[in-house]
């Protein structure tokens, strides 16, 4: 039986959406099946069904694998190529081997199977069961190393929690967040043990503690946050929940083994204290104009881009934050989901059961959204998704990193994004990084003005944007912003309207500079121009301008 006769006769697919379907893959390439799966016209979970049936080749049954053990006779680079393609060994035997798999028609592994000397069986699993299959190696291959509770494990537990070091550690955390820090950092440092606080996106010395604390206070960490004591070779994750002075806060936790022990970051989320304005973030008139007219459009993607940091979760909120209300229905996708938007599904993904961001963009869709939020772009399946999605009637919004605008498109081409999907389907591209405000308290004006304009041409800048005035401001530095001379952020952004220009351009090695040329001439800033726009203005110094888009 063809793949197109099983799909309507035992699936229900409808032949409009059949054809639909062939004229994408004629266009665009790729699987039927999953063609149909992104559509939202068949069930990812009736993949394995299909496949089973189509290839007359049987569903694996978990209860017939309870236990599993690691597989020491199998060759490792034939381990890293299972791991790679998520293909699960059963059994191995001298003259058979039997393996699970969600994909029995993979190329790769098809070649190596032909080059194999022993017969190979398949078992077809659903993402799900390949994760737990995994898992439970794992697992096995712990127990078999692992030993009891050591009494040194108990003895660290009772070291944590003497009053000394849990004193110390919350009024280090209560003393971070009076500084209006975003992190907090303990790390090891030559023979001591530092901690740091992350203000406005830098990083200040707050103490050095004697080496002898590292032990208790990360240990005291790893019990508040759920982590393994004892595990001090893996990085490790996890949450931390509590209220102080009247605030709801979250800290997400993360340990790093390096040479000298263990660094800790802890990231605080306030959840009482976030705002989502338009008007805070700080955007320039004309960049904000087109934006808003950019996000109320019905379909299209629009993507923020820039490094870790450089504020584009917080952007993309506040899109939606402007656009939610009782007409639509928005979906986001995230890792993590940081704060919570009233009115808006929020999903978390969760790469260890296989629901990543490509299987919840797919689950996402047959929810039929109006708008939708995907936190990261990070490979072909999601990028091709996403703008698929925005091609049947959805607003995309999406981050990829990368260093400029013109850049994302480079970058979706590299992950294998045909370019006549992405002139289609993009709307905008926004560069953004955040460069900390100059304070109000203590400015005044930059006793350098004059050597600052002269060195970095600022006049015929000041004249290309219609500034009348230059007005270069310095923080003298108070007790308001910590003797640092900046208080608070601001964002500044390249904006690039995919228009006709812009998709008329080859997409090739010169494809940035053109872009550039092009947006120079509708008299658009790079990065570094609305940096020195804003300091031209007297938001922010610039200092501040080349530290962040330099």
């Amino acid at each position: 039986m063809t793949l197109i006769k099983l799909l309507t006769e035992q699936f229900d697919i409808s032949s409009t959406d059949i054809e639909k379907a062939l004229s994408y893959q004629q266009k665009y390439s790729g699987r039927l099946e999953d063609i149909l799966v992104n559509m939202g016209s068949l069930p990812e979970e009736q993949i394995p069904t299909l496949l089973s049936r189509y290839l007359n080749i049987p569903l694996l049954n978990m209860d017939d694998y309870t236990n599993l053990s690691p597989h020491e006779n199998i060759e490792c680079e034939s381990l890293k190529l299972f791991a790679e393609h998520k293909w699960v060994p059963l059994e191995v035997n001298s003259d058979r081997w039997l393996i699970a798999t969600k994909d029995p028609l993979n190329s790769v592994m098809l070649d190596w199977i032909g080059k194999c000397s022993v017969d190979v069986e398949l078992l077809i699993a659903t993402e799900s069961e390949i994760q737990e299959l995994n898992h439970k190696l794992i697992r096995q291959e712990a127990s078999d190393n692992s030993s009891l509770v050591t009494d040194e494990e108990n003895k660290l537990r009772e070291l944590a929690s003497e009053a000394p070091v849990v004193n110390l550690l919350n009024s280090l955390i209560s003393r971070s967040l009076r500084a209006g820090a975003s992190d907090m950092h303990l790390e090891p440092f030559k023979g001591k043990y530092r901690a740091r606080f992350r203000v406005d996106g830098v990083l200040h010395e707050s103490e050095v503690l004697a080496a002898s604390m590292q032990l208790p206070i990360v240990t005291r960490l790893k019990i508040l946050a759920g982590m393994d004591i004892a595990e001090k070779r893996r990085p490790q994750d996890g949450k931390i929940e509590m209220r102080i002075a009247n605030q709801e806060i979250d800290i997400r936790v993360s340990a790093l083994p390096v040479n000298e022990g263990e660094s800790i970051v802890m990231r605080f989320l306030k959840k009482e204290s976030v705002q989502y304005d338009m008007s805070i973030l700080g955007l320039s008139e004309d960049v904000y104009q087109c934006l808003q007219l950019d996000i109320k459009k019905t379909a299209g993607v629009v993507l923020l881009t820039g490094p870790t940091g450089s504020g584009k979760t917080t952007t993309l909120y506040t899109f939606l934050n402007s656009l939610n209300n009782e007409d639509v229905k928005i979906i986001t996708l995230e890792d993590p989901v940081e704060y919570q938007l009233d009115g808006v599904n929020q999903v978390q993904v969760n790469s260890d059961i296989g629901f990543d961001f490509s299987a919840g963009l797919r689950s996402v869709v047959r929810q039929d959204p109006d708008i939708i939020m995907l936190g990261e772009i990070r490979d072909k399946e999601t990028a091709q998704i996403a703008l698929q999605s925005a091609l049947t009637g959805h607003l995309v919004f999406s981050t990829v990193h990368t260093n400029n605008a013109a850049s994302a498109y480079t970058r979706l081409l590299d992950l294998g994004v045909d370019e006549f999907l992405l002139n289609a389907a993009l709307i905008s591209v926004v560069a953004q990084r955040l460069a900390r405000k100059v304070c109000s308290n203590c400015s005044g004006p930059d006793p350098e003005e004059a050597a600052l304009i002269e060195k970095y041409n600022l006049r015929s800048i000041a004249r290309e944007f219609n500034v009348d005035t230059i007005k270069l401001k310095k923080g003298a530095g108070c007790a308001i912003c910590d003797n640092t001379g900046y208080k608070g952020r601001l964002a500044i952004t390249e904006y690039l309207a995919c228009d006709d220009h812009i998709k008329a351009f080859r997409k090739d090695a010169d494809f940035i500079l053109n872009a550039q040329k092009h947006n120079k001439a509708l008299k658009r800033r790079t990065l570094m121009e609305d940096g020195f726009f804003k300091a031209i203005v007297g938001e922010t110094t610039i200092e501040e301008v080349i530290r962040v888009a330099g």
